[in-house]
C-alpha cells in the first residue's frame, strides 16, 4: 500500500497555486478520497501525473495521438505504487510515451489541474489530472508507445485540428507559467 507522502506532496502543491474554484475542486477531492485518489483501482474518478514537452525555445510542443481519444495530447497516465510523487508518475509516463529516456521536469511545481470525463473506451470515469512541464531538444530521438498512433513536434502557435477543447488554453496557460518560472530562476541565480 502506497504511504501518505505522494498524497501531502500533491495536497501542498495544489494548496500553492493560486485561489481558484478548480484548485478548491481538487482540494475538496484529494481530501474527501484520500490516498485512493491515487490509485487506478482507487475508484472510478483518480489522479492523473501529465508532462507538457516543449522544445528550449517553448515555441515547438511534443504530443502523441492518443490511441483511446483519438487526439493529440501531452502525456501521461495514472500513478503507479512505485512512483514517489505525482511530478515523478508524470515525468515516467512522458519518458515511456515519447521514447526520450533522459526527459526531465523542469521542476515539481503544478503548472496545470484538468479534471475530464471519460467515455466508454476508457475504465474510468474521470481523471483529475495535474500537469507539469519538460524541455526536450526537437532532435531527441521519440518513439511510439502501444499507447499511441503517433509522437510529433508542432508549433505551440500551428496545433493540430484534433486537440481536445480546452487544450490551446491549457497549452498556453503552462507555457507562460514555465517561462515564469525559468526567469525567475534565471533572476535568482548569482552573476559571475
Amino acid at each position: 500500500m502506497m504511504d501518505r507522502m505522494p498524497l501531502k506532496q500533491l495536497l501542498a502543491g495544489i494548496t500553492a497555486l493560486p485561489q481558484s474554484e478548480q484548485r478548491d475542486s481538487y482540494l475538496r477531492f484529494l481530501q474527501a478520497a484520500g490516498d485512493a485518489a491515487l490509485r487506478r483501482d482507487g475508484g472510478p474518478e483518480h489522479v492523473t501525473g501529465s508532462c507538457f514537452v516543449f522544445s528550449p525555445g517553448f515555441d515547438q510542443v511534443l504530443l502523441c495521438f492518443h490511441r483511446k481519444g483519438q487526439f493529440w495530447v501531452q502525456f501521461g497516465g495514472h500513478v503507479e505504487p512505485q512512483d514517489a510523487s505525482v511530478a515523478e508518475t508524470a515525468q515516467r509516463e512522458a519518458r515511456e510515451e515519447s521514447g526520450v529516456a533522459d526527459l526531465t521536469l523542469l521542476s515539481g511545481a503544478v503548472m496545470d489541474l484538468d479534471r475530464h470525463d471519460l467515455h466508454a473506451g476508457f475504465s474510468c470515469a474521470a481523471h483529475w489530472d495535474v500537469g507539469f512541464a519538460a524541455v526536450v531538444a526537437p532532435d531527441a530521438v521519440t518513439a511510439v508507445s502501444d499507447e499511441s498512433e503517433d509522437v510529433r513536434w508542432f508549433p505551440v502557435d500551428g496545433l493540430p485540428a484534433q486537440v481536445p477543447p480546452t487544450f490551446r488554453a491549457r497549452l498556453e496557460h503552462v507555457r507562460r507559467v514555465a517561462l515564469d518560472g525559468l526567469d525567475r530562476s534565471s533572476a535568482a541565480a548569482p552573476t559571475q
